[in-house]
């Protein structure tokens, strides 16, 4: 059920396993985790916590496994992804956080779009393109940016209703509002690894795409778009 510490007190630090497909070897990582962490001088408390965030990334692999640091940090991200407003940032957050995770080597994947009524075409498009990297950020337009570039009857949702929709998809990492008609600036200040655009723009030239290190397009699934949606509700009523 987790680590019990008794000094003047009795503390117990639960298990923070999500899911279990085996435990072989969870044991000698509490161990060898929480000596690797109390060798760094982390107090009691938190070499347990770690030792408990090491153990339910072993869980959740088959056979005997091992933790890298990496994963035991996004374990523990993984482990809030419940609260979506954690996960959409500002222009100076997002900044501030790309700039920490290429210090830990994380390839970053940015795709941007208006995501009005979020349908499955939407959603296989951001799992496609979080494979192509370790974090997948979202940049999303505005309201004003939206009727700018759909017309004064768009969007449907709202800025916010649309960041909290997209922050709880599990392949979105963080979602990123910006107010401009393109994300230039907003590509320019986190200079992502990768960026993700639909096929239909191969041919065309990317805005932001000079900040870059690789271009990747993902098709489109046909029938799904947000305008057709629309319209088959027009027709309904």
């Amino acid at each position: 059920q987790g680590v019990a510490i008794y000094d003047s007190k009795l503390r117990i630090h639960p298990t923070v396993a999500r899911e279990v497909f085996d435990v072989t070897g969870a044991g000698d990582t509490v161990l060898a985790s929480l000596g690797f962490a109390l060798s760094c001088e982390i107090d009691i408390d938190k070499a347990v916590e770690f030792s408990n965030l090491a153990a339910g990334v072993v869980v959740g692999k088959i056979g005997s496994a091992t933790a890298t640091i990496d994963e035991i940090i996004e374990y523990e991200s993984s482990l809030h992804k419940s609260s979506s407003e954690e996960h959409i940032k500002t222009l100076n957050e997002i900044t501030s956080l790309c700039a920490e995770l290429k210090t830990r080597d994380r390839k970053i994947v940015f795709t941007n779009g208006c995501f009005d009524l979020i349908h499955s075409g939407h959603v296989r498009y951001l799992e496609t393109s979080k494979t192509f990297g370790d974090v997948l950020i979202v940049g999303l337009n505005s309201n004003r940016s939206v009727s700018a570039i759909k017309g004064k009857d768009r969007p449907i949702n709202t800025q916010r209703d649309r960041a909290c929709i997209l922050a709880a998809l599990e392949s979105v990492d963080y979602v990123v509002i910006f107010n401009e008609d393109t994300p230039y600036e907003l590509i320019k200040a986190i200079k992502p690894h990768i960026l993700v655009k639909g096929s239909d723009y191969e041919s065309k030239k990317v805005v932001g795409q000079d900040f870059v290190d690789e271009l990747k397009f993902v098709e489109f699934i046909k029938g799904k778009s947000t305008t057709q949606t629309i319209e088959r509700i027009k027709k309904s009523n």
